[in-house]
């Protein structure tokens, strides 16, 4: 409760209450992308060990681990833009990810 302390006035939610749930919203979405590519380069990974030479096995288990790895490095480009953005423009004091809203 201490995290919601700041945005609750007299029992009403204030918009301070927003930047904890964005805050909490890209933890998770990061956490599931992460998950789901992890899962991916797994599931790949198995098919293509299991095709036993079945040309079209193999190719299921081929584009199966080139999505896997298309989609880590557009979640890492996204990332380092950010980070770029924040670096540039913001002066690298890493509070791009930290939601505020002006007291």
């Amino acid at each position: 409760m201490k995290e919601w302390g700041k945005c609750v006035s007299d029992g009403v939610p204030t918009l301070k209450c927003l930047e904890v749930v964005f805050g909490n919203i890209i933890f998770a979405a990061s956490t599931f992308i992460i998950i789901v590519l992890f899962i991916m380069f797994v599931a790949g990974s198995f098919s293509y060990l299991t095709s036993a030479g079945n040309p079209e096995r193999v190719k299921k288990a081929q584009s199966t681990l080139k999505f896997a790895l298309i989609g880590f490095v557009l979640f890492l480009f996204a990332f380092l833009i950010i980070r770029t953005i924040d670096f540039l423009f913001l002066g690298g004091q890493g509070t791009l990810f930290k939601f505020t809203i002006g007291e």
